[in-house]
């Protein structure tokens, strides 16, 4: 009897819909060639949960996360709901909650650039000939995005002031620190922890707790550190001398989108965020996500790349379901249809390009 894969479906707003049922689609298939089955329920969330349900993440959707192993999420968001107050805007108003409801603290951004995408990228083949692979591992239930008080005020002389609080425990930097060394014992054993020690409470405490810990538990991973600004200017001079890269939410946030832009097209980037539970397999409970937007300009029209909504479905299969030969075969696909020039119209060079539906059909034949 097939082993059932458990988990939710959030795909969201905009091109979300359309990338979702290719990757799903890809699911089913290597399900079939592993001897899994697959039990999920689509549910509202974002901007179409408000039109349908008047929250971006309604009841009924936060239940069924909670009864499942995983979460695969597409994007929310649109220009159809940037008029609302900012707390009852879709991405503020599911994402975070979503990731405060099951403390999902550990973000697993994977920044590859294939050698046949190189020319995509802004820093072109002189930088990196041979594209990219780096890790971004971001603290991501922590920092200044949840710390308190938090709140704008009417002062006294009738001026108006805004406050964040940025707040890290030691125990909140100990567990992303094992993310990052367990990440990099399976790659080059290589850790670049991004701080702002020199002018950061928060950072001075993260250094010196990320350098303990990785003395008392990963000796064998070579661990460096690096101001965020001084970071941010490397990623851009040679992002090649990055392997793994740690560092808080804020900075994660600034950082893996810059790391996006370099690695050619959002179209090829996914994500996982993990959670401090198991799910009821022994594994990390997570949610999984495309690091791209909604895209609604393109929304419906057959042009949205699916590659990273499917890779993350791919990270779904390694991390929730301790399923890495899948996982693995999903990755080898989309290499070798971008190798064979099959491409979208975000990554296609001197044509047109093919279609949503039409790449996740030649992904699948590579299956």
């Amino acid at each position: 009897m097939d082993d059932i894969l458990n988990f939710s479906v959030l795909p969201g707003d905009g091109i979300g819909p359309e990338v979702m049922n290719v990757a799903l689609s890809i699911l089913k298939i290597v399900g079939r060639e592993n001897g899994f089955a697959l039990e999920y329920k689509t549910n509202d969330v974002g901007g179409i949960a408000i039109d349908n349900q008047g929250k971006a993440l309604p009841d009924a959707t936060l239940n069924d996360c909670r009864q499942r192993d995983a979460i695969l999420f597409g994007s929310v968001g649109g220009p159809k709901w940037e008029s609302l107050p900012p707390k009852e805007q879709p991405e503020r108003a599911a994402l975070l909650p979503l990731r405060k409801a099951f403390n999902l603290y550990a973000n697993i951004r994977p920044g590859c650039l294939f050698p046949e995408l190189v020319d995509l990228s802004p820093l072109k083949t002189q930088t990196i000939p041979d594209g990219l692979d780096i890790v971004c591992i971001r603290e991501l239930t922590g920092g200044i995005y949840f710390g308190q008080p938090k709140e704008t005020t009417t002062l006294e002389d009738g001026d108006t002031q805004a406050v964040d609080t940025m707040v890290y425990r030691k125990s909140e930097i100990e567990r992303i620190a094992k993310i990052a060394s367990i990440t990099a014992e399976t790659r080059s054993k290589k850790v670049c922890s991004v701080d702002k020690a020199n002018v950061l409470e928060t950072s001075i405490l993260w250094r010196n707790t990320v350098t303990e810990y990785f003395q008392q538990n990963a000796p064998g991973i070579e661990l460096s550190h690096m101001y965020v600004d001084n970071a941010a200017m490397q990623l851009v001079r040679d992002p090649s001398q990055f392997d793994v890269i740690l560092t808080e939410n804020m900075f994660g946030d600034i950082l893996s989108d810059e790391m996006a832009v370099i690695c050619g097209s959002l179209g090829m980037l996914s994500s996982a965020s993990l959670g401090t539970r198991a799910n009821s397999l022994g594994q990390p409970f997570g949610l999984y996500e495309p690091a791209g937007g909604t895209a609604p300009d393109i929304a419906g029209k057959n042009l949205a790349n699916p590659c990273a909504q499917i890779l993350s479905a791919a990270l779904m299969l390694r991390y929730s379901f301790g399923l890495e030969d899948a996982a693995k075969s999903i990755e080898n696909a989309i290499k070798q249809t971008i190798a064979d020039g099959l491409r979208t119209c975000d990554i296609a060079t001197g044509n047109p390009g093919i279609g949503t539906s039409e790449m996740g059909q030649e992904i699948a034949k590579r299956l």
